[in-house]
């Protein structure tokens, strides 16, 4: 069973541990020879005041939770950043599970009609499972023309971490692919976190971990990163390259987000959105797969 998050305290402690540098910490190299660059367990717990003992329980799981203010003297010694800050504390202080772990997410009449209602922006809507929910014409034509348009109200859904990694079609979209991967991998992370023991988020993760080397290593690197806006350069294979902003909106009451892209009026990208909205022209289908295969 992959460990998704419910009792992954100690292994991201460990991450952030060896992550971090002697010289960085402010720690005399000395003349002990160092198996590996990081920290060692007794150096993190005297940055951070607590017993080398206590902190040893905490990274090997023989305790899974601590008092937020031993999480915050550990994030402080850790140099971690705001988002791993806040990671760290929903991994200590894990939430019990609120809905059904293998529930399927349903979409809002009312977010369905705001995509209808903006046809000349392209839109998508995503659950915590990384699962498209809907996209409205010119969302499905932008990122994923190659399946069918209906292909989120199918049983099998499409993913777009699993179109990311395993899906060479949509993987060619991105310019700069790497980074889009890394803030993939961050926000599934951070959904374990926050959704313990939800069945469905194991096997996506599961599949993801078995099925591509890359998410794999990147998954054990542990990123975690929390941004709600990019800049996207893709090469399309409608309307060729275009660089378009993707802003994200969490849905205040659904752990739901719409991902929105747009360009800024009268340049070269803009009119490249414009002709794929007068096209909406379906991507060639992969070779040997039909759009349905290719999407699940």
């Amino acid at each position: 069973m992959i460990n998704t998050g419910a009792n992954d305290l100690g292994g991201f402690l460990r991450s952030r541990r060896e992550r971090l540098t002697p010289d960085v910490a402010g720690i005399a190299p000395g003349i002990t020879h160092r198996r590996v660059p990081g920290l060692r367990r007794e150096e993190l717990a005297e940055l951070a005041g607590v017993s080398a003992g206590y902190y040893t329980r905490l990274e090997q799981g023989a305790s899974s939770s601590a008092s937020p203010a031993v999480i915050d003297a550990l994030a402080a010694a850790l140099r971690l950043d705001r988002a791993e800050h806040e990671h760290l504390r929903m991994l200590a202080a894990p939430r019990r599970p609120t809905r059904s772990p293998s529930r399927r997410s349903r979409l809002r009449p009312s977010v369905r009609e705001l995509l209808a209602a903006i046809p000349g922006t392209p839109a998508i809507v995503i659950d915590h499972r990384a699962d498209i929910l809907a996209w409205n014409r010119l969302g499905h034509a932008l990122l994923a023309g190659h399946i069918d348009v209906d292909a989120p109200n199918t049983r099998n859904r499409p993913n777009v971490a699993r179109m990311l990694f395993l899906d060479p079609h949509h993987r060619a979209l991105y310019c700069e692919w790497s980074a889009k991967a890394q803030i993939t991998v961050a926000a599934l992370r951070q959904a374990c976190a926050r959704h313990p023991a939800d069945r469905g988020l194991e096997r996506r993760v599961g599949e993801l971990v078995a099925q591509s080397s890359e998410f794999a290593r990147l998954w054990a690197r542990r990123p975690v990163r929390t941004c709600s806006y990019y800049v996207r350069q893709l090469e399309h294979p409608v309307v060729g390259r275009v660089t378009l902003a993707n802003e994200t909106v969490t849905l205040p009451d659904d752990d739901q987000q719409i991902g929105l892209f747009y360009a800024r009026p009268g340049t070269p990208d803009a009119d490249a959105l414009t002709l794929l909205t007068q096209s909406l022209d379906p991507w060639p289908a992969p070779e040997g797969l039909s759009r349905r295969e290719n999407a699940s």
